[in-house]
């Protein structure tokens, strides 16, 4: 029977020894530590995530708002820092718009625990800590940052909250305008539609033709008649006429005697009339009597003034024989004319400096043999001036393969 009973008090100190052993209470500490900080971080993730939501304007829905009793709340605030409406009056903005999120109280031994957690998980965030005495305490932070006393009453604030609080400006309202409902149209041929003066509009296409000459293109004929305004006053007994398109003063009846298949033409530098071929009987193929200009670039429907010559000083025209239309390209042999680059052209070279000429459009470009395939920039950095302009990239350089000098030049 004593044996029984010291082998049975054996056992129960044995038992005793391994559950109050000092590696068990270690492994029961740390895993309570972890479990502490698990919820700590808990906390904060939940709070960060209903702010956020808050932000966006949109709701956040989770069973960690109602066990940390959470709370999100927009509160503004005027110049005496008294609470005000959150909305625009008058074109008026309130002076202070805060976001602030609050969670309910940390126990006071976790105080440093949470503050560990802010700094090795939120970092970034800001103005969020715990709320002690009017401020957010936030690890890493030299100052604390002061809640306005209006916000502290307003949200009931007490001391061991975790605090979150960001300040916004209110957005501006956006004015609308309202487009009326207009029934759409069918343009004829040489017409666009537009959207103008808030109904669609067909607006004839900005193109004119150029007439040779003396001659002027009349838009109701559609067709090049004589310009009355460049009639010359002729000497007495003489006529003006129109000899190869130009204004000339003829004398009807001339004295010279020409013999067959000649006819007499006054030559106006010595004043005398003289014996030349009939260009009557002479049959001239031409395939363009009157040329046609391209489109004047331009907003469609706006008012456009056509020159005598639409080229720069920086263009030269060419013409298509087959469909009598004329375009202005680039001439990179007028660099050098001031009119065409004011400029040192000599200066415009190295690594980081080349030139490239102003289009005005894509359809311009696209007339020019030379840049077939070539994608030419039409942004800020480049003018459309119809000119040749220098393009200085300074320390980026020229990007040689998508620049073309002295049509395209583009900054690495």
């Amino acid at each position: 029977m004593n044996i029984f009973i010291m082998i049975l008090m054996a056992v129960l100190m044995l038992g005793f020894y391994m559950i109050s052993s000092p590696n068990q209470q270690i492994t029961e500490q740390e895993t309570q530590y972890a479990i502490t900080q698990s919820d700590l971080r808990a906390i904060a993730e939940c709070a960060t995530s209903k702010h956020n939501a808050q932000i966006k304007g949109i709701a956040y829905q989770d069973v960690c708002i109602e066990q940390n009793e959470i709370k999100s709340e927009f509160i503004c605030l005027n110049s005496s820092k008294r609470k005000t409406e959150c909305e625009i009056v008058r074109n008026k903005k309130p002076e202070y718009s805060y976001i602030i999120t609050a969670t309910k109280k940390i126990p006071e031994e976790n105080y440093n625990s949470m503050l560990e957690i802010l700094e090795n998980y939120f970092p970034d965030t800001g103005n969020f800590g715990i709320f002690l005495d009017g401020e957010i305490m936030a690890s890493g932070i030299s100052s604390s940052r002061e809640v306005p006393e209006t916000i502290i009453k307003e949200m009931e604030l007490e001391n061991g909250q975790l605090i979150y609080m960001t300040q916004y400006e209110i957005p501006d309202n956006v004015t609308e305008f309202a487009t009326p409902e207009t029934t759409d149209i069918v343009c004829p041929i040489g017409t666009v539609k537009t959207y103008r003066f808030s109904r669609w509009q067909c607006i004839p296409y900005n193109t004119k033709t150029d007439c040779g000459g003396d001659m002027i293109w009349d838009s109701e004929l559609l067709e090049c008649v004589a310009d009355e305004s460049k009639k010359p006053l002729c000497a007495e007994q003489q006529t003006a006429v129109l000899v190869d398109s130009v204004w000339e003063c003829v004398n009807p009846f001339p004295e010279k005697v020409c013999p067959e298949n000649m006819i007499a033409r006054l030559n106006y530098t010595t004043l005398e009339w003289e014996c030349v071929t009939n260009p009557s009987l002479t049959e001239t193929v031409k395939k363009c009597d009157n040329l046609r200009k391209g489109a004047i670039y331009g907003q469609i429907g706006s008012t456009v003034r056509v020159p005598s010559s639409s080229c720069t000083d920086c263009e030269k025209m060419i013409t298509d024989p087959e469909t009598c239309v004329s375009i202005c390209i680039p001439d990179p042999n007028q660099i050098t004319n001031p009119k065409c680059y004011p400029g040192n052209v000599k200066e415009c070279t190295g690594n980081s400096r080349a030139f490239y000429f102003g289009f005005p459009s894509y359809s311009y470009a696209a007339n020019i043999e030379e840049l077939k395939g070539e994608s030419v920039p039409l942004d800020a950095q480049h003018a459309q001036n119809r000119k040749f302009n220098c393009l200085d990239c300074g320390t980026r350089e020229i990007d040689s393969g998508k620049s073309l000098p002295p049509y395209i030049a583009v900054c690495k």
